[in-house]
C-alpha cells in the first residue's frame, strides 16, 4: 500500500509540475506579445498620419528639464490658481512707439485690467526685445530659439513666421507641461476690460475667433490662435503635443489654420478636451468689432497686414476707448459709442485679398 501511495504521489507531482511549466510558459508568451505590441503602438502613425495615442501617452509620462529662470519668473508672475498672462515679443514690435507700448498702454487704460499687469509674462525673442521688455515690466524671460534670427518683423506665412509660431505652440506646451494654466495674447490686442469674468468655467481650452457664428461650441468657428485661454492637464497637455506634432503633416500652414484641420479629427474626442469658443462680441477684432462698448473685453488688429498699420489704427481704437472712458456712468450705459477702426487695417486687408485673388488668376 505504501508503494502505491507513493507512485501516486509521484505521479501526481509530476503532472502537477507539468501543468505549472505550461502557466508559466503561456504567461511569457503573453508578456512577449503585449511587449512586441506594444513597441508597435509606439512606433506606428494612424492612417491619418498622426502619431497614435500611446505616442502622446509616453510623451506626457516623460518630463523635461525646464530652465528654472522660467520657473521663477511664472511662479512669481502667477495668479493664486496658477495662472498667467503671456505674450511674445520681438524687437521689430518693442521698438519705442511701436506695437508693445500700445499693448502695455491698454491694460492701464482699460477697466479692472491695471492690475493684470502683475500676472503678465513677456517672453522675448530677442537681446534687444528682451532689454526693452525689462525697461518697461518687469517679469521678461527670453527663450532660447537655438540661433534664429526673429528681431525683424516676421512677415506672414513666411518661413521665419512659421518657425516663430510653431516655436510658441511648442513653449505654451511646455508651460502647460510645468502646471502652470495661462492666458495667451498677442502683443497687437488691446485689453480694455477684465476677460475673465468672461470665460467659460468649464471649459480645457478657449479661443477667440476671427469670425464667430454663434455658438460658442460650433467647431466650425473660425478661431484666431492669437488669443487663448488653457488650463493645465492632462487633457491639453496630450493636445498641444497633438497640435505642435501635427505640423508634421501640414508643413505648409501656420499653427491656426492647422488648429482648424485638427479641431474635429476623433484624437480630440478620445481625450475629452472641452473646448470653447469666445465671441467676437467680447473678444473682437478688425475682422469682426466688438460693437458694445459695455461688453468689449479685448480688440484685436487682426485682418491687417503691416506693423505700421497696425500701429496707426491701434494708437485710432486707444483715442476711441478713451472717450468713451472719459464719459460718467450713466452716459457709457446709454452710450451708443463706435469705432472709428479700422482704417489703414482695413485697405491693407482688401489689398492682401485683391493680390492673392490675382495671384490665382495667373
Amino acid at each position: 500500500m505504501k508503494d502505491t501511495f507513493a507512485g501516486v504521489a509521484v505521479d501526481t507531482a509530476a503532472a502537477g509540475s507539468h501543468l505549472f511549466v505550461r502557466r508559466a510558459m503561456q504567461v511569457t508568451m503573453m508578456l512577449v506579445g503585449f511587449g512586441v505590441l506594444w513597441l508597435f503602438l509606439c512606433n506606428t502613425t494612424s492612417p491619418f498620419g498622426f502619431p497614435t495615442f500611446s505616442h502622446y501617452f509616453i510623451d506626457e509620462s516623460s518630463k523635461a528639464d525646464y530652465d528654472p529662470k522660467l520657473d521663477s519668473v511664472l511662479g512669481n508672475a502667477s495668479m493664486k490658481d496658477k495662472t498667467v498672462i503671456i505674450t511674445t515679443l520681438n524687437d521689430a514690435w518693442a521698438e519705442p512707439g511701436s506695437i508693445f507700448e500700445l499693448f502695455l498702454e491698454s491694460f492701464r487704460l482699460g477697466k479692472d485690467t491695471h492690475k493684470l499687469l502683475n500676472h503678465l509674462v513677456v517672453i522675448t525673442w530677442d537681446q534687444k526685445a528682451h532689454s526693452r521688455c525689462l525697461a518697461l515690466h518687469k517679469y521678461c524671460y527670453q527663450l532660447e530659439t537655438k540661433g534664429d534670427n526673429f528681431t525683424s518683423e516676421a512677415f506672414f506665412m513666411t518661413p521665419d513666421y512659421l518657425h516663430m509660431m510653431w516655436r510658441r505652440i511648442e513653449f505654451l506646451g511646455s508651460v502647460l507641461d510645468m502646471g502652470y494654466n495661462f492666458v495667451f495674447t498677442d502683443t497687437d490686442i488691446m485689453w480694455l476690460r477684465n476677460p475673465f469674468k468672461r470665460f467659460f468655467k468649464d471649459a480645457d481650452f478657449q479661443i477667440a475667433c476671427d469670425f464667430f457664428k454663434g455658438n460658442s461650441y460650433d467647431l466650425n468657428n473660425m478661431p484666431n490662435g492669437g488669443f487663448n485661454y488653457v488650463k493645465s492637464n492632462k487633457r491639453t497637455i496630450w493636445f498641444y503635443k497633438f497640435w505642435f506634432s501635427s505640423r508634421n503633416s501640414y508643413p505648409k500652414l501656420h499653427d491656426q489654420d492647422v488648429l482648424n484641420k485638427i479641431k474635429k479629427h476623433p484624437f480630440i474626442s478620445d481625450i475629452k478636451l472641452k473646448i470653447r469658443f469666445l465671441s467676437t462680441g467680447s473678444f473682437g477684432g478688425f475682422c469682426e468689432p466688438s460693437k458694445d462698448f459695455n461688453k468689449v473685453s479685448t480688440m484685436h488688429a487682426n485682418c491687417c497686414i503691416g506693423l505700421n498699420n497696425k500701429v496707426n489704427d491701434l494708437k485710432i481704437l486707444l483715442e476711441d476707448w478713451k472717450k468713451y472712458m472719459a464719459l460718467s456712468e450713466n452716459e457709457r450705459e446709454q452710450s451708443h459709442a463706435s469705432w472709428s477702426v479700422p482704417q489703414k487695417c482695413r485697405t491693407s486687408f482688401q489689398r492682401a485679398q485683391k493680390g492673392k485673388k490675382n495671384k490665382g488668376r495667373l
